[in-house]
């Protein structure tokens, strides 16, 4: 049994960050689009409904049934869903005067309510609305006010029903942890149990009632995902696990080989397959970014199918699915679309007849790490900052030739080597070169030259969902272009990407 708090989702951009931050208070919780929840059972101990884009005056809102979990369960509602509770109860919401966006102060609270409790008047709120509660429903009791809101908060008679109209995940909401806490803890009564040790002991014992003794085979990247897979999995199944890791002839310069190395020391039985030259021979001339995307993954599965074939009855397959890889490819039925697709969900073609084992499939990034390190994996190797899927791929702009691949990676190195020797690499969440189909003059020696020029890239981040990017040292990024266009031949100009997530992304395709 897994105490579990409900999110029900609404489009809001802040979904992640209620679960994230429910989650920090060692509890866990499950989002979900709001027509499409999960049977309410016994692990089910409280319900949270999200924000949303839409206005609960429009014909065509969200409009959830919440018979089986208003006053049943412990309910809050955050800006839209507050705004629900009211309008759909007997209240009245209208438009604002003026869209209220941004920092906002309590100016009073009602401290005897336990969802306000260890909240003072002043304490800043983040607001992000355009409707506003004029008239609470009967039985509605306020409990909380800003100067602009005069509902901002209230509770309903006799059930452990509540309302915010702001945003308490957002980390401008100073006390925003602390009414989370409240409600999660002291209102629903959750156990604060749901730890790095916890988990790993639930899910190794999931994994070998799930599998027994069937073999299974995980794709390894090198990352801190596939790699924290592998060692549940190791943990769970032992020998019968067998590790395949691809060079697709798009991974960093000496990867291949350092990776095998590293898997050595951890116990674990791999094999590495040289691929190169299928990849490179698939991917000749194609320019278009989601049409090499498709042939990477493709080839990946032909590669993978090959290989279990020679792994006798083998069953599975390991991946390093998490969690806002299912959240973003999960369309929700009403406010949210599908964001993009990821090459590690959606299940495998029918010629695979293997079944999909995904030991961090309910975990974020950081929660990753952590389990990593409850496992005893080395802070190197958790703090290896993230590489995507296609590889190089999609950091060179265009069709793909060995040569370009040569060329990236050599202006990689160089910056990846420079920020761990500057002690910067573990103060980006994300970094790496981009080769541009752009040429541009320049002067060497005498000469005059026309030539490649490649792009930086680097990102703070606490889950890739938004990332802005990094205010490196101007000296330091002196140093990197000139010892790029020194070293590595085709290069003689450098540039850095100061554009944030959203609305750019953090790779280029």
């Amino acid at each position: 049994m897994q105490e579990t708090i409900l999110i029900l989702d609404f489009g809001s951009q802040y979904t992640q960050l209620i679960a994230r931050r429910v989650r920090e208070l060692n509890i866990y919780c499950e989002i979900h689009p709001y027509n499409d929840y999960p049977e309410l059972n016994e692990d089910i101990k409280g319900v949270i409904l999200s924000g949303s884009p839409f206005s609960v005056r429009d014909v065509n809102s969200p409009n959830p049934d919440l018979s089986k979990i208003k006053g049943n369960l412990p309910l809050l509602g955050v800006c839209y869903g507050a705004q629900f509770l009211a309008n759909s109860f007997g209240g009245e919401v209208i438009a604002s005067e003026h869209r209220e966006y941004g920092r906002a102060n309590l100016t009073s609270v009602d401290s005897d309510s336990e969802l306000m409790k260890g909240i003072s008047v002043g304490s800043q709120v983040w607001m992000s609305h355009g409707d506003t509660i004029k008239r609470l429903p009967e039985g509605y009791e306020l409990i909380g006010s800003s100067k602009d809101v005069e509902n901002a908060a209230f509770r309903v008679n006799g059930e452990e029903t509540y309302g915010i109209q702001f945003h308490p995940e957002v980390y401008h909401s100073i006390d925003g942890l602390t009414l989370l806490q409240n409600f999660v803890v002291h209102i629903v009564g959750c156990a604060q149990d749901w730890t790095p040790a916890s988990y790993i002991e639930t899910t190794v014992k999931e994994l070998q009632e799930k599998i027994g003794e069937d073999k299974v085979i995980l794709g390894l990247s090198g990352g801190v995902d596939s790699t924290v897979a592998a060692t549940l999995l190791s943990k769970a199944i032992g020998k019968n696990l067998y590790c395949i890791f691809v060079d697709n002839g798009l991974l960093r310069k000496n990867e291949f080989a350092e990776v095998l190395d590293q898997y050595k020391h951890l116990g674990l039985n791999v094999k590495g397959v040289d691929s190169k030259s299928k990849f490179y021979k698939e991917l000749e001339g194609e320019s278009d970014p989601e049409t090499k995307r498709k042939i990477i993954g493709r080839v990946f599965i032909e590669v993978f199918d090959e290989e279990s074939h020679l792994v006798k009855d083998a069953k599975w397959l390991g991946q390093g699915t998490i969690y806002p890889d299912v959240i973003e490819s999960v369309s929700v039925k009403g406010p949210s679309a599908t964001i993009k697709s990821h090459h590690n969900v959606g299940g495998l073609p029918d010629f695979m007849k293997l079944k999909v084992v995904e030991p961090l499939r309910s975990l974020f990034k950081d929660e990753v790490r952590r389990v990593g390190k409850e496992l005893g994996l080395s802070a190197n190797l958790l703090g290896r900052h993230p590489f995507p899927g296609p590889g190089l791929a999609i950091r060179i702009l265009g069709d793909i030739t060995p040569e370009k691949v040569a060329t990236l990676q050599e202006v990689d190195y160089i910056f990846i080597q420079g920020l761990k020797n500057e002690g910067l690499y573990d103060e980006v969440w994300q970094a790496g070169a981009i080769l541009l189909p752009v040429q541009s003059v320049g002067v060497m020696g005498d000469e005059r030259t026309y030539e490649n020029a490649v792009a930086l890239r680097a990102v703070s981040s606490t889950d890739g969902m938004t990332a802005d990017w990094c205010h490196l040292p101007y000296e330091f990024l002196a140093r990197i272009s000139s010892e790029v266009i020194n070293k590595v031949k085709g290069i003689n100009r450098v540039v850095y990407d100061i554009s944030s997530k959203p609305p750019a992304t953090i790779e280029w395709e």
